[in-house]
């Protein structure tokens, strides 16, 4: 006959389980007691199955949950809960549709550094956030204030985006362009450790 392992609910409860298996020396080697653990990320607890829920979410977030719930062996409704539970810790931060950048006249990708006036930067960076061309705006240490992605049709129009809604923006000082000849990886997914 062999013994049950109860639902450990609470991160007390598993921090006392651990605790007595350490005391005890059991090696915790078998699926059941692996999802037992927990990897503690930006205060957030996520056992092994939820990092596991959460890679496959990265790989195609449009997948059914009874597909997620087959690849992780649980209930459907146990995945449903997890998922919702993750979106309100806020770990799961949404979910975007991927266009291809080509079919809407957008394959040219340039990075460009932006020097501000220092009393402006906040303000420059809001200006910023508001043209659609610019998809990411990262404020960055170094002689540049701001390093942001622009997408465009091509070298002219992202000319014309630089002098007609970049630089007359109040505080900007300078800017120096690289466009991209080639993109080798260009990807929103965030690296999961790996479950033990």
């Amino acid at each position: 006959m062999s013994a049950r392992i109860p639902l450990l609910k609470t991160a007390h409860a598993q921090n006392i389980f651990t605790l007595f298996c350490d005391m005890q020396n059991i090696i915790l080697d078998t699926p059941i007691l692996k999802n037992i653990f927990i990897h503690k990320q930006g205060g957030n607890m996520l056992d092994a199955i939820s990092l596991e829920i959460l890679n496959i979410l990265q790989e195609k977030a449009r997948i059914p949950n009874v597909e997620v719930s087959r690849q992780v062996g649980l209930a459907p409704s146990a995945v449903l809960e997890r998922i919702r539970k993750m979106e309100k810790q806020g770990v799961i931060d949404g979910y975007e549709v991927r266009l291809n950048p080509e079919r809407f006249n957008c394959g040219q990708v340039a990075f460009v550094h932006i020097r501000t006036n220092a009393a402006l930067c906040d303000q420059v960076g809001l200006q910023l956030a508001r043209i659609p061309e610019i998809q990411e705006i990262h404020f960055v240490s170094g002689s540049d204030c701001f390093l942001i992605k622009i997408r465009s049709s091509d070298t002219t129009s992202l000319g014309q985006l630089l002098q007609e809604k970049i630089t007359v923006i109040e505080g900007v000082l300078s800017t120096s362009t690289e466009t991209v000849l080639s993109t080798v990886k260009e990807t929103s997914r965030i690296p999961i450790p790996q479950a033990i």
